[in-house]
């Protein structure tokens, strides 16, 4: 059985006719495999008793995927701003901190990245802000954006690097550059020859260009929908972009012990890297390279994916 979206494709909107994505999977089958993404349980079965929950309307219009207390934890490194790991929903989840920004420091004093963060690990079912896809994940705090937001290749490219050699297994990266750079595209190249699964947003300036690191072949490229399906009105687009998730409206965790909603592709970006992380605890290698990033990548990119 395979469960997918099916869109309807105009050209500078996608319609979706019916939100079934990744968020929703029990079970996937593959050509030479079965791929099965764990599944916490349907919105009417399973509802946390985090207070903000009902403000959460990509966890309530889909299925909510955790990794369960017996599954390894995956570790996933958010590229971004920081994070404010002192954060009431987000206690514990940092296990080390790198910052290649020009900012004195790793922590997040600009918000964009403790609202990814947020949205893929904060704690969930503890009575307190609101619910994540995998709150059993833990985190790497990869600062390479300034407290203003602004980025270059070169530090993305770094902290790629950094993420890889010490462990992670998904980067996300809500950010972009206009330009591909070289040293950028090796950083993407290692991570992918050691197994991991990158995740780009598409951006937010209504254009069908290709921006960067999303634009490489071995990342997953995320544009944003909102609540009834629809392409968000800033989203970028393209036969470049791989993947289309909720961005619209996003509740999720602010700096300081606050909440708050935020929009764009960076959102997007972070529910298909925590489907990600789920998903790694469970593929199995079905071409035999002994890696498994390929048929994540794979998986993702069916169920997120406008068809062709």
């Amino acid at each position: 059985m395979i469960i997918k979206a099916t869109f309807t494709v105009y050209a500078r909107s996608v319609k979706v006719t019916r939100i079934i994505i990744g968020l929703v999977i029990a079970v996937v089958l593959s050509v030479l495999g079965t791929w099965r993404v764990s599944l916490a349980g349907a919105p009417e079965t399973y509802i946390p008793n985090d207070p903000y929950f009902d403000k959460q309307w990509a966890l309530k219009k889909t299925q909510l995927l955790q990794i369960t207390a017996d599954d390894p934890e995956v570790l996933i490194a958010i590229l971004d701003t920081g994070i404010d790991q002192q954060h009431e929903d987000l206690a514990g989840k940092v296990v080390a901190n790198v910052n290649f920004s020009d900012s004195p420091t790793a922590s997040d004093l600009n918000g964009h990245g403790t609202h990814v963060a947020g949205i893929i690990a904060a704690t969930t079912d503890n009575g307190i802000g609101g619910a994540s896809v995998v709150p059993g994940c833990r985190l790497l705090n990869v600062k390479v954006a300034d407290d203003n937001g602004r980025v270059w290749a070169s530090s993305i490219a770094k902290g790629i690097v950094w993420a890889v050699d010490n462990e992670a297994k998904v980067i996300n990266i809500s950010l972009v550059v206009p330009n591909s750079s070289p040293a950028l595209e090796q950083a993407i190249d290692y991570a992918w020859s050691k197994g991991i699964v990158l995740i780009a947003g598409a951006g937010n300036n209504i254009k069908s260009v290709p921006v960067y690191p999303a634009a490489y072949p071995k990342v997953i490229a995320v544009a944003a929908i909102d609540s009834e399906g629809e392409l968000w009105s800033k989203s970028n687009y393209g036969d470049w972009v791989d993947a289309y998730a909720p961005g619209v409206e996003i509740y999720s965790t602010l700096p300081g012990n606050n909440y708050g909603y935020q929009s764009g592709t960076s959102m997007a970006t972070a529910y298909v890297s925590a489907a990600a992380a789920s998903a790694l605890t469970t593929v199995t290698d079905t071409n035999s390279d002994g890696l498994v990033n390929d048929e994540v990548a794979a998986l993702l990119t069916t169920l997120f994916a406008v068809p062709k």
